[in-house]
């Protein structure tokens, strides 16, 4: 690509930093384009690091993937900040960290939904939740997500399927 040339104007144009620019507004080319997340060890998520953490890492989880899946499909809205304060502060009020658990699911079946892959059910990833195997299932499930794209990594542009 040139100096001058315009990278919306020529949606298959990479910018100097080799990743590719989303195209145009016209929808109806491609679904879209989001940012691929960190694929992490299920296991590692659900125990270790919260165990060496006393528990922090859990809301550090919440907030990276809150995040990833928000830049992974635009379309998903969620602001990361206000559902760790849901599981934290929110624990006085009772409701709030439930319907944060709630919506970390539905969010991931919105994002397996914009990958193709088959979606996680909000209400079994709750009781999971509930019981204390909710990271566990919900990280498989999103790396699933990241698996879609075997040869990118994360940070990368990519296409989205739906």
């Amino acid at each position: 690509m040139g100096e001058g040339e315009d990278p919306v104007a020529n949606p298959g144009a990479t910018t100097q930093w080799g990743s590719p620019q989303p195209p145009s507004s016209d929808s109806s080319a491609t679904a879209g384009w989001g940012v691929l997340g960190k694929h992490r060890h299920p296991l590692a998520v659900w125990l270790g690091l919260p165990l060496i953490t006393l528990g922090i890492y859990g809301l550090v989880w919440v907030y990276k993937t809150n995040r990833e899946l928000s830049q992974y499909d635009r379309r998903v809205k969620v602001n990361p900040a206000m559902s760790v304060l849901a599981c934290t502060l929110g624990v006085v009020l009772v409701v709030p960290p439930f319907l944060a658990v709630w919506r970390l699911g539905t969010r991931t079946a919105q994002a397996q939904r914009a990958a193709g892959v088959p979606e996680v059910s909000p209400g079994l990833s709750f009781l999971l939740f509930v019981v204390g195997f909710g990271p566990l299932y919900l990280q498989s499930q999103i790396n699933r997500i990241w698996a879609r794209y075997p040869v990118a990594v994360e940070g990368q542009q990519v296409p989205l399927a739906a």
